[in-house]
């Protein structure tokens, strides 16, 4: 019996379907596959399809169909809805540690209460904690019609981003006990990522940097679950105007307009060159941007992106708006 080649461990592309692909999509997915492909690592996708309300499985498939479209293969493609054991098996394990409870609190609450959180949400502050899930002879966790929190640990998580970046921050006082399971029954982002990641092998992790702020929180979930820690990487990310203001590029300009204008080499181009491969833009592939790869090329500027309808611009964020 042949064995498998050996690799450099695994990275993934976990994009959310709620929406179809853009250009940051692209960017995100562009970026994970030459740090998996250039190391050796196996390249997995994961489609995020756990919010009943907002995935389709008609965003999932154009997210799929754009990967290939722009030229980029994986070793494994799955959706997070199929993980649905792995998930239940962990909240079995953090209710048998005594971690889980029920939350009675409403959004407007914590809004109320006002304490910010970095990712721009609002801190909890425990209200709940002390309550306990059913009893195992009523179902335990499974019983509950309320979202589940877990008590995290107090104490600082510290973390060296692979960009350079120290994450160090203790997520209880920043962001308080995570939701796990939500109200309507789907696995919370946090506990869901941090199980796929470990059911997958995963070792390393690039993803956008505005996903930073919730690492620590994910690490400690780890840690109460037993898993291992992959490595981290925050990215740049691609940025729009909205009314004045900078915003992340989000839904200013679908797929299907830019392949009218755009073939998967002049958009493979423009992207390396906002990531700062390639100074100016040119036709190319993904492959074309592996034999000479590296992060330290990779800018960590975030860039501007425009889009008039009919092309997308490039430019720095401190470029003031034209009036």
């Amino acid at each position: 019996m042949s064995e498998e080649p050996a690799h450099a461990g695994v990275g993934r592309f976990a994009p959310s379907t709620t929406g179809g692909p853009h250009p940051g999509t692209l960017l995100a997915a562009l970026l994970c596959w030459l740090d998996a492909r250039s190391s050796g690592a196996r390249f997995v996708v994961r489609l995020e399809d756990l919010d009943p309300g907002r995935c389709k499985p008609t965003y999932a498939k154009a997210i799929g169909d754009a990967l290939s479209w722009l030229g980029l293969d994986w070793d494994e493609r799955s959706l997070q809805s199929e993980a649905s054991a792995a998930h239940e098996q962990a909240l079995d394990r953090l209710a048998e540690a005594g971690a889980l409870y029920p939350c009675a609190c409403s959004r407007s609450r914590l809004r109320e209460l006002g304490v910010r959180t970095p990712d721009g949400g609002f801190r909890y502050d425990g209200h709940c904690r002390e309550r306990e899930l059913p009893s195992r002879d009523q179902g335990g966790w499974r019983a509950s019609t309320q979202p589940l929190r877990v008590r995290l640990p107090a104490g600082t998580v510290v973390l060296r981003d692979l960009g350079g970046a120290e994450i160090e921050q203790d997520p209880l006082a920043v962001f308080g006990d995570p939701v796990v399971r939500r109200r309507d029954g789907a696995v919370a982002y946090h506990l869901a990522s941090v199980v796929d990641d470990a059911q997958a092998g995963v070792t390393r992790v690039v993803r956008g940097r505005d996903l930073a702020a919730g690492t620590a929180t994910q690490v400690r979930l780890q840690q109460q679950l037993g898993f291992e820690t992959p490595t981290y990487r925050h990215h740049l990310l691609l940025l729009e105007r909205r009314d004045r203001k900078l915003a992340k590029f989000h839904g200013a300009v679908a797929l299907d307009e830019l392949v009218s204008r755009y073939d998967a080499a002049a958009l493979c181009g423009l992207l390396a060159c906002a990531a700062g491969l390639v100074e100016e833009p040119r036709p190319m592939t993904p492959r074309a941007l592996l034999g000479d790869f590296d992060w330290s090329r990779v800018s960590q500027q975030d860039r501007l992106v425009e889009w008039d309808g009919r092309e997308l611009t490039l430019a720095s964020p401190e470029t003031p708006p034209e009036t």
